[in-house]
């Protein structure tokens, strides 16, 4: 670990979490660029030159200049200092997937703010904004979780280099706003795990996430257009129907048993999975999962408890 990363870590951890923060000079910070660095020596030569020459025009060049790169200084601290960032909390992503978020920029005074940037700390994905006087701006920042629970927002930074670009003005805004992130969906997982009555003893039977099955039948009356083979009646003029089984009277419970794999994050990878085909599917299904059980329903509001649960366990 470099020095400037050992830095930015005792940087970041010295923070408070907040989800609203209004930028002061004690949280702002200022720093030269590199064409600043360039100004500076540029400045320094033409001033030796002045004085070698006694060129009365370079001493003035030089002071301009100068007196310019100062007062930039001062509208480029001023342009940051006062803006309230405030964040509105994601919503609940995937693992591996990209979690986006909106942070509001309120400008209270009279000025409008040019070139504001912000981006995940870290990283080179600047999103740049203006906001006017006495308005907000909304910047929307994306990052992409790795791992499934609860994760926190990582450190943001927003800078400006308005308006000459010679110096970098830049805060450090570490928010308290947590992002649940449910298990990464196995791509091609088995068949569903039924279990139904079929004459008078319990049978396991595969129903694959898709929910075509494999049987067709020709059509009824009072059939439903999904069930409609088209492509096959478009070739043949024949209208035939997919065979559904019925499995309302079916309950479908899902737990990490039933997967057949070893170790935690596959099996809920799997489970995830299951969950989305079967709420896809119509199916009434429950989830045993670490001592709990979530009873068996259908729904989007089920569907986001099981993930939920598959998320923290």
């Amino acid at each position: 670990m470099n020095f400037r990363s050992r830095f930015d870590g005792w940087l970041q951890s010295r923070l408070p979490l907040t989800d609203h923060l209004t930028l002061t000079q004690r949280n702002v910070y200022i720093l030269p660029t590199r064409p600043g660095m360039m100004l500076v020596v540029t400045l320094l030569v033409l001033l030796v030159a002045s004085i070698n020459y006694q060129l009365n025009l370079g001493y003035l060049l030089t002071f301009l200049l100068a007196g310019c790169a100062l007062v930039a200084m001062h509208v480029a601290h001023r342009n940051l200092r006062g803006i309230t960032m405030h964040l509105i909390v994601p919503d609940a992503c995937y693992a591996g997937a990209t979690s986006q978020f909106v942070v509001q920029l309120q400008n209270a005074r009279k000025r409008p703010r040019y070139g504001l940037s912000m981006a995940v700390n870290g990283t080179d994905r600047w999103v740049e904004a203006d906001v006017p006087a006495q308005a907000s701006a909304g910047v929307q920042l994306v990052f992409n979780p790795r791992q499934r629970g609860l994760q926190r927002v990582p450190t943001l930074t927003a800078q400006t280099l308005f308006p000459l670009g010679t110096f970098r003005v830049w805060t450090l805004w570490r928010p308290a706003a947590q992002v649940l992130v449910y298990p990464r969906p196995e791509s091609n997982p088995p068949g569903l795990p039924l279990h139904g009555q079929d004459d008078g003893h319990r049978q396991r039977q595969a129903l694959h996430p898709t929910g075509e099955p494999d049987g067709l039948r020709p059509y009824r009356r009072g059939d439903t257009r999904k069930a409609i083979v088209w492509k096959k009646a478009a070739k043949t003029g024949e209208l035939v129907s997919r065979e559904h089984v019925s499995l309302q009277s079916n309950t479908l419970w899902l737990e990490p048993q039933l997967t057949e794999l070893n170790g935690l994050e596959p099996q809920l990878s799997r489970l995830c999975a299951w969950v989305l085909a079967a709420e896809k599917m119509g199916l009434r299904y429950g989830l045993r999962l670490s001592g709990q059980a979530i009873a068996p329903d259908i729904g989007p509001v089920h569907q986001l408890r099981c993930l939920r649960a598959l998320a923290l366990v």
